[in-house]
């Protein structure tokens, strides 16, 4: 099982120090020569990477904060390439950052995918820039890890890892007994030996089965297995070792062994699957059962929620009408309260739906809906919102439209954005009625994260929301991207240090 190493011992002086460089002149850091991987040895008994990754891990690993922006910059100068820097940047923090609890300094490694999207929607001189703001994050968690400490990913016990013809029946059998050693040999012999989705398909179902973490455990999920997309599969297993250990994570005794609150609901839908219509994909869109839905994400339990999504499922709806509720349910939550456990539930439900997309076993994809009808009531009461007073994502008023667009409308709702969220909404409904610019909307937004998000949540989030607005029905888009407004980034809002860091370096 993963466990905790000790590492170079500079790290904790500079954990200690904390702090980021002043700016100022960095153009002669660009000519310091790159950290060599030989100048200190891994410890025996940590996780090794392949070798044409380890040096450049290495170089994440040991260079001191503030020197790493312009150490990375030096490499990609001499050839190393993004994916290469990418690959490096989640296997340095799988490696070196406990997963557990599955958030906070964590966030280094679930925001790795998250600044993947962002740089891939970035104009070509940009596109550094969110990579260049996670190594930097990885930084600071690898040295609030050394601070809590000093966690580290270790090697795999070879001789416990099963064959071939057992990894798949291992695996489950350790998963559901929360057995953290048997689930990591498990999960080695399942990388190895069995087709990519079909791990796939299992780390959805267990992603998701119980409420925990603010539905990090899902958004590992989806985040893990997409960077592996743009990395390579040779990667998989370290990243999927620290992920099963972190869906492992729980509170109090052995979950299996009793009746959590947070694993009430995947145990009552795994009963309730087989009360849904073999023909369940067959049906047909229907907006009033998309309204009927958001009613009850709004006002019942997550056990009446669920229960009305099996119904509609029943009488011929088709998922994407039920999805169409569920994102609105979780973007209202956002307006109604902004805050950590509201934005995820918006991050959990993009995590949820992308599973529910990419798995291919009918049941999986059953138990990924009715989850994630549940999460949003879960979320709900977790956040304290009232289910009856506040704004709803379905009635609240456009305002009069902003600007032409040759005028910049799109400039004057981020500028709301930093003073007045609620009427940035509302122009942004107007101005998606009235031009159905909504790809100037969203470069606008994703520009003002790179320029002046501050953290994980503020990647995570616009990766989410943007990404989720070409998922939902015309129907429904324009006030869901409208709503991500109360959290997105406003033009009034300071530019990040980073950007100049990273620019300078580059």
């Amino acid at each position: 099982m993963p466990t905790g190493l000790p590492r170079r011992s500079f790290l904790k002086s500079a954990a200690a120090a904390g702090t980021l460089a002043g700016l100022g002149d960095l153009a002669y850091l660009s000519l310091l020569p790159r950290v060599a991987a030989a100048e200190s040895k891994l410890d025996p008994k940590a996780v090794r990477f392949t070798p044409e990754i380890e040096p450049l891990v290495r170089l994440l690993e040991d260079t001191p904060r503030e020197r790493l922006l312009e150490e990375v910059a030096v490499w990609i100068k001499r050839g190393t390439t993004y994916r290469e820097v990418l690959a490096a940047l989640l296997l340095a923090g799988v490696r070196n950052i406990q997963p557990r609890p599955v958030g906070f300094k964590f966030h280094a490694v679930l925001v790795v995918n998250s600044a993947h999207l962002a740089s891939q929607n970035s104009p070509a001189a940009d596109r550094w820039l969110p990579i260049f703001w996670a190594l930097d994050q990885f930084k600071s968690s690898q040295a609030r890890d050394v601070r809590e400490g000093d966690w580290t990913l270790g090697a795999v016990d070879e001789s416990a890892v099963p064959s071939a013809s057992r990894a798949r029946a291992a695996f489950t059998a350790a998963v559901e007994q929360w057995d953290e050693a048997a689930t990591d040999t498990a999960t080695a012999g399942l990388v190895r030996t069995a087709r990519p989705q079909e791990v796939f398909d299992l780390l959805c179902r267990y992603g998701a089965r119980d409420f925990r973490d603010l539905g990090h455990k899902a958004i590992y999920v989806a985040n893990s297995w997409r960077t592996l997309q743009s990395i390579g599969w040779q990667h998989a297993e370290p990243v999927l070792r620290s992920l099963t250990y972190a869906l492992l994570y729980h509170e109090g005794g052995n979950p299996a062994q009793r009746d959590a609150e947070a694993d009430r609901a995947g145990r009552h839908h795994a009963e309730l699957l087989e009360k849904i219509s073999g023909a369940w994909l067959d049906g047909k869109p229907d907006a009033d059962a998309t309204k009927t839905l958001l009613r009850a994400l709004r006002e019942d339990s997550w056990e009446g929620a669920s229960g009305i999504a099996v119904e509609l499922l029943n009488r011929g709806v088709a998922p994407p009408s039920l999805w169409d509720a569920i994102f609105e349910g979780a973007g209202e939550l956002l307006m109604r309260r902004p805050g950590i456990a509201t934005l995820h539930a918006v991050t959990t439900t993009n995590a949820l739906h992308y599973a529910f997309q990419h798995a291919t076993h009918d049941e999986t994809r059953r138990f990924l809906l009715l989850q994630a009808a549940a999460f949003v009531p879960l979320f709900r009461a977790t956040a304290g919102v009232s289910a009856q007073q506040g704004i709803r994502i379905d009635e609240f008023e456009p305002a009069a439209a902003p600007g032409s667009p040759a005028t910049g409308g799109v400039e004057e709702i981020f500028a709301d954005v930093s003073r007045d969220k609620l009427l940035a909404a509302r122009k942004t409904l107007a101005w998606l009625g009235t031009t159905g610019d909504a790809k100037a909307f969203i470069d606008a937004a994703q520009r003002m994260i790179y320029l002046k998000g501050t953290n994980s949540h503020d990647y995570k989030f616009s990766s989410a929301a943007l990404e989720d607005y070409g998922h939902l029905s015309p129907q429904v888009r324009d006030r869901f991207l409208a709503a991500s407004v109360f959290w997105l980034k406003g033009s009034g809002a300071p530019d990040s240090a980073l950007v100049a860091r990273t620019r300078a370096a580059l």
